[in-house]
């Protein structure tokens, strides 16, 4: 299996790129109370650097809308994975408790205000990769089974068969979320070189770090730019 980001992404996003981590033999069916403790922290943190300020302004957003911008995503309407969550923590809310990993990907995402994926390898077909979507892809919603068309030329990551993320780092299908009994992972790190591409591998280090620490398992880490535009997984 690959992951792959299509030469035309790097023609409209030409400073993208991605950190990866894949793991493999995880153990995901037991409470961690340290990524709870690591989730807490991470969303304290955020409320206070950006206290009574805009978020939309955060030097560490305003990438990720200025890119769905050019990508003629409305950022406002269709706000990134990163951004929604910060909103709603800043706002005041908590993040409920879903599973360890799935708690770890919001913890790190926010402590480094990156967007991160987390994918059931054994629910994905052939490879993985990141391109602009074609006639007839599909995508089923999170708690819905029901495939709905998406958008040609929308930028999306997808499979073979379906598209796993809409709009880029929007929203994730139902079909591949981490669940208890999830036990071979890919995770995506979304960044831009030249603006928090350190983020994004000192991110990815600490991801694979964790997931030997406390989910017993072996992990890979990659990275993707448009020097390196496909990986091995």
């Amino acid at each position: 299996m690959r992951f792959i980001v299509s030469g035309e992404v790097f023609e409209k996003l030409p400073h993208v790129c991605f950190g990866v981590v894949v793991g493999r033999g995880i153990d995901n069916s037991r409470p961690v109370p340290e990524i709870n403790e690591l989730l807490n922290e991470a969303i304290s943190s955020i409320r206070e650097e950006i206290g009574t300020g805009s978020l939309k302004e955060y030097k560490y957003i305003v990438p990720y809308r200025e890119a769905f911008t050019q990508l003629g995503i409305n950022p406002n309407k269709y706000m990134n994975s990163v951004e929604a969550m910060a909103k709603r923590v800043v706002k005041g809310s908590n993040l409920p408790s879903i599973n360890g990993i799935v708690d770890m990907v919001n913890a790190l995402s926010l402590k480094y205000i990156l967007p991160m994926g987390a994918h059931d390898i054994n629910a994905l077909e052939g490879d993985i990769a990141v391109r602009f979507a074609d006639e007839g892809d599909t995508f089923i919603a999170f708690g819905s089974r029901e495939e709905e068309m998406v958008d040609p030329g929308e930028l999306v990551y997808t499979d073979s068969k379906r598209v796993r993320t809409r709009r880029w780092i929007w929203r994730q299908s139902d079909r591949g979320k981490i669940t208890e009994e999830s036990t071979d992972i890919f995770f995506p790190i979304d960044g831009f070189t030249g603006v928090n591409r350190d983020r994004v591998l000192e991110a990815r280090d600490l991801l694979a770090l964790l997931l030997e620490k406390y989910f017993r398992c072996s992990t890979k880490k990659l990275f993707v730019d448009r020097d390196n535009r496909e990986v091995e997984l």
